[in-house]
């Protein structure tokens, strides 16, 4: 059909239509570029599929896409050597905006067009994001088509005329608007190139240059890659950092279409959720790096590509979020990855643990916040022990529970955080015939509490929130056999010794432990801490962060150093301190018995001052008891000494107390 020039309006519902491109239909003009060079591709990838199926039998030439820029003429233009179009064409796929002549296509050829990408049609008038006026001229690949040149100013108005060329295809020609004379350097242009196109599956040249991988790794058969193709793919995504630990490659087609690669890098302790690591493609065609919403959060810690066509290229952060496609592509991914992991766990097991604490965090990670992650990921994960050896959950159970069962039934596990500074604590407990787990990750105070929540019968003990013979109470414990004015002068000659350490309160206790148990050791309240180590990574926990760090100081009466000090110390002060005991005690009977004679419970004025009044008596002689244990106490080296030692073990001692307690050896020795 011949086609004469005319002039007409543009197929479109209002005449608003262009600055409603220009600022609201795509989000960074840059996307521009990326769609006309995907409509490139498509009609190249449309040439070759009519060729394959014999409608055209023509040559097909040099396939190849280019994007040239003319800085003095102020255009860039973007070529191709496909399909090409008719006047009728262009009356139908550009003058009719909303018309998508790529769905056309695909429904006729929908076995085998796979790789057809793009909507023709809107995508193409992102070109007046930038451009103050476009030009197409086309050469259909129809025997006797006439070429055309279509130009349109960003008005409604276009003009459509035949032209003279030779070659077949397209050229889209872009009058660079003054406002967007960036896109004519060719630096610029060069690299948007290498963002958004440097997978597509048709050479794409500019400057002289192919910038694309035409074939990346995650488009071909596993079976027909090596372990250094899939190494060589990691490193031109990212360039100049360390090997991938291993790596999954999707491949799914039911129900919707999904490949992929994704690599585990090594990840450091204190991470941080990096995003922008995963990129996400359309039919090889790079989409976005927001991958929110299509993978899982805690995947975000992987590397790699992920290519669907089930995603649309102009895609919001909302849609991705709430596609109902998306989220099942998220749950696949979620569990290919599990398998996977569980796979190279079975087969080559040595390898596995070798590479966990490499990759434990991200296990972790997952295990926190997907719980059929967690549910999966419960048959390969690993708990490490102190000497190194790696357990499954059930292998450490099976492992401890005959030792380390408490008496109420529940299988305690004990861990460090700090394998140095719990040294001590770690040794008291495998001397005793006790494991005990290494759990000194970013996460693991999170990791303990889901694991003692989804174990059954099981409880988490640090190895320094109490004496080694408490760690897992029997039925068996003896009691520490001091009368109550024992007690209370121990109590005081303790805790009067005790340096002040900076944001730590301490209590004083007594157990009657093993001969060779330490004669003081101090251990820290697990519940106390725990809430601490939430709430560092948890500002909503903020509370518990400005509490002061509880410990305490247990005194093991059955050491010959405490006996010692016990003997002399109650020696030298009994005289004085029985009589203020005494007078505590009497004190403390009369306000009980007052109290228990007051009718209904209620007492009268004058029976509630004299309650006070003993009580404040009590308090009285209390106070006198701890005055006086303080005194003897202070010329007392060897009570200090102790409690020196036990701060030292458990690293409090520091400064102007730990020069102290130097000198204090030197001279006691």
């Amino acid at each position: 059909m011949e086609i004469q020039k005319k002039q007409g309006s543009i197929g479109v519902t209002t005449e608003n239509i262009f600055p409603v491109i220009k600022k609201f239909l795509y989000s960074d003009h840059e996307i521009f570029l990326r769609e006309l060079v995907s409509n490139a591709i498509d009609a190249t990838q449309k040439l070759k599929t009519l060729s394959s199926f014999g409608e055209y039998k023509g040559e097909l030439g040099d396939m190849k896409v280019t994007v040239t820029v003319d800085k003095e003429a102020g255009t860039l233009t973007v070529s191709d050597h496909g399909i090409g179009m008719t006047g009728e064409d262009v009356e139908k796929y550009i003058n009719q905006i909303a018309f998508s002549g790529a769905e056309e296509f695909l429904e006729k050829y929908k076995d085998t067009a796979n790789s057809i990408i793009g909507h023709f049609g809107l995508g193409f008038y992102s070109a007046f994001m930038v451009a103050k006026k476009v030009e197409i001229r086309s050469l259909s690949y129809k025997e006797g088509a006439q070429a055309v040149r279509w130009e349109c100013d960003g008005s409604p108005v276009y003009t459509l005329e035949p032209f003279e060329k030779s070659e077949r295809g397209t050229e889209i020609i872009l009058h660079v608007d003054d406002d967007s004379k960036e896109f004519l350097e060719q630096g610029r242009i060069t690299s948007l190139l290498r963002k958004y196109c440097r997978f597509l599956p048709v050479p794409v040249e500019t400057d002289g240059s192919v910038i694309n991988n035409t074939e990346p790794a995650w488009t071909k058969k596993p079976a027909d890659l090596t372990d250094e193709d899939y190494l060589r793919f990691y490193h031109e995504l990212y360039p100049g950092q360390d090997d991938p630990l291993f790596w999954i490659h999707l491949n799914v087609d039911f129900p919707f279409t999904l490949t992929g690669i994704l690599y585990f890098p090594k990840i450091r302790n204190n991470f941080e959720v990096t995003r922008n690591r995963i990129q996400l493609y359309s039919n090889q065609v790079y989409v976005t790096d927001s991958v929110e919403g299509v993978v899982p959060e805690f995947m975000m810690l992987l590397q790699g590509v992920i290519d669907s066509p089930d995603i649309p290229l102009n895609v919001s952060r909302s849609y991705l979020q709430s596609d109902t496609a998306v989220k099942k592509i998220s749950g696949y991914i979620t569990k290919k990855v599990s398998s996977r992991l569980e796979e190279i766990f079975k087969s080559d097991r040595a390898d596995f643990e070798k590479k966990w604490d490499d990759i434990k965090i991200f296990i972790e990670y997952g295990m926190l916040t997907d719980d059929k992650f967690r549910d999966a990921a419960m048959k390969f994960a690993l708990l490490k022990d102190t000497e190194g050896k790696y357990f499954t959950f059930e292998e450490y159970k099976t492992l401890i529970e005959s030792s380390q069962t408490d008496a109420e039934g529940n299988v305690v596990y004990l861990y460090t955080t700090d394998r140095i500074a719990q040294y001590n604590y770690i040794n008291a407990a495998t001397d005793r015939g006790y494991s005990v787990l290494v759990m000194d990750g970013q996460l693991d105070s999170h990791f303990v509490a889901m694991l003692e929540s989804k174990l059954e019968k099981s409880r988490f003990v640090r190895v320094d929130s109490d004496i080694t013979d408490n760690l897992i109470p029997g039925s068996d414990k003896k009691e520490a056999g001091l009368t109550p004015m024992e007690a209370d002068v121990l109590t005081g000659v303790f805790r009067s010794q005790i340096p002040s350490v900076e944001k730590a309160e301490f209590l004083v206790q007594f157990e009657s432990l093993s001969g060779d148990s330490a004669p003081v050791t101090v251990i820290q309240n697990e519940y106390m801490r725990r809430m601490k180590e939430m709430a560092a990574l948890q500002p909503g926990m903020s509370f518990y962060g400005e509490l002061p760090d509880s410990y305490s100081l247990v005194i093991n009466v059955a050491h010959p150093l405490v006996a010692k000090v016990r003997s002399e110390a109650m020696g030298a002060l009994t005289p004085s301190v029985e009589p203020m005991f005494n007078a505590m005690n009497d004190s403390q009977d009369q306000a009980r018995k007052i109290r228990s004679e007051a009718k209904d419970g209620k007492l009268t004025d004058d029976d509630q001052k004299k309650v006070d009044t003993l009580e404040a008596s009590v308090g009285e002689q209390r106070d006198k008891i701890s005055a006086a244990a303080g005194e003897y106490a202070g010329g007392n080296p060897l009570v200090r000494q102790l409690i020196d030692l036990a701060l030292l073990s458990s690293g409090l001692l520091k400064g102007r107390d730990l020069s102290e307690f130097v000198k204090r050896s030197v001279s006691l020795l």
